[in-house]
């Protein structure tokens, strides 16, 4: 795997949205988790991402930060194999919370579901990204006052 000039895990620690894409090709934005080098994003039956990495495990998956007003432009490219793996809700509770806050009251009732739901039920599942490839790049440049 690629190292960055910037610090990779504080960028992927943000709650960035991150485009994933499957054969077909498809792309879909997603949430993520960013933990042990791997990316965690949750699916299930009722996705297409899950049928589509059924099928074909072969996944891609972007994560960019750009910010006009200060030059900031930082990416993470990333290829690799999907695999799905059961659903554990801790994991579950740590990625939902860096996008909703730590407050679960406070979240829409279709998020604590996931947690809360019969996972074997339900059929909620990770989709588990180890990178075989991946490329960060400090894109960032300077912006006149």
């Amino acid at each position: 795997m690629t190292r960055s000039s910037f610090d990779l895990e504080a960028f992927l620690a943000q709650p960035l949205t991150a485009r994933i894409a499957t054969s077909g090709p498809t792309v879909r934005p997603v949430w993520y988790l960013w933990e042990e080098e791997v990316f965690w994003i949750l699916t299930g039956p009722w996705a297409k991402l899950f049928h589509r990495v059924r099928s074909d495990p072969h996944v891609a998956l972007a994560v960019d930060d750009c910010d006009l007003s200060t030059g900031l432009v930082r990416q993470v490219i990333v290829s690799g194999r999907g695999v799905l793996v059961p659903f554990d809700v801790p994991r579950g509770r740590r990625k939902l919370a860096r996008y909703l806050g730590d407050d679960e009251s406070r979240w829409d009732p279709r998020f604590v579901r996931y947690l809360h739901d019969d996972p074997g039920q339900r059929g909620t599942a990770w989709l588990k990204l180890t990178p075989t490839s991946l490329t960060a790049k400090d894109l960032s440049y300077r912006t006149t006052p």
